[in-house]
């Protein structure tokens, strides 16, 4: 049981605040490298994977559109196929518009939680399924931090 824990989980490095509150830099999550081999991402998951532009950097976001969604921003709210998507882990109040944008086939949209200081698919585009390198699972560093992620 141990071994498989090892074998399937991956501690990754939060640096930023683009997922505050959820996930503060410095904070260490435990991430599923398997989670996608028998299913694909759903709404909500949050991910750890290949920065489409650095391949060599790990990001995490959250998902919030899935292939054929479309996605927009109005005034800071998050609309997925025109309705507006809950979003129980964001207290802060975010700015903007964005789209609407169709996602295509083969790709996610990913934003962070704290929408007024990520860098995501709002400016660098849908991240393929490809690049994908785990879902995360709980936050477990520093021990006053250990959560379960939604």
């Amino acid at each position: 049981m141990c071994g498989t824990l090892v074998f399937c989980t991956r501690g990754f490095y939060v640096y930023g605040s683009c997922m505050e509150p959820s996930l503060t830099t410095g904070e260490r999550v435990l991430a599923n490298r398997f989670a996608y081999w028998f299913g694909g991402p759903r709404r909500g998951d949050v991910v750890i994977f290949r920065y489409p532009r650095d391949p060599s950097k790990n990001y995490v976001k959250r998902v919030v559109g899935l292939p054929g969604d479309t996605v927009e921003i109005r005034h800071g709210r998050v609309i997925v196929n025109g309705r507006l998507l809950e979003e129980p882990y964001r207290v802060r109040t975010a700015h903007g518009n964005f789209g609407p944008r169709r996602v295509r086939q083969g790709n996610l949209f990913v934003l962070g939680d704290n929408l007024d200081q990520s860098n995501d698919s709002r400016f660098w585009g849908e991240l393929p399924i490809e690049n994908l390198e785990a879902k995360a699972l709980l936050g477990y560093w520093p021990p006053s931090r250990w959560h379960f992620l939604n």
